[in-house]
């Protein structure tokens, strides 16, 4: 695209979320950005412990056969 490579196209986004919000937004879409993270992680922490509970249950009911 143009030439341009990832790097390249960030900073492009991040001049222009800075231009379209200002300084004093970004404090506050940086650290809403860090909760949906953090919620994210801790959400897919408990799907994983989920299947493995699921995999464990599954796997003495068959050996219990």
């Amino acid at each position: 695209m143009f030439g341009l490579g990832v790097p390249e196209i960030t900073i492009i986004i991040i001049a222009a979320v800075v231009f379209f919000f200002g300084g004093e937004k970004m404090a506050d879409l940086a650290k809403g950005l860090g909760r949906f993270t953090g919620e994210f992680k801790k959400g897919k922490a408990e799907i994983e412990k989920e299947i493995e509970k699921a995999k464990e249950e599954l796997k003495s009911n068959e050996e219990s056969k």
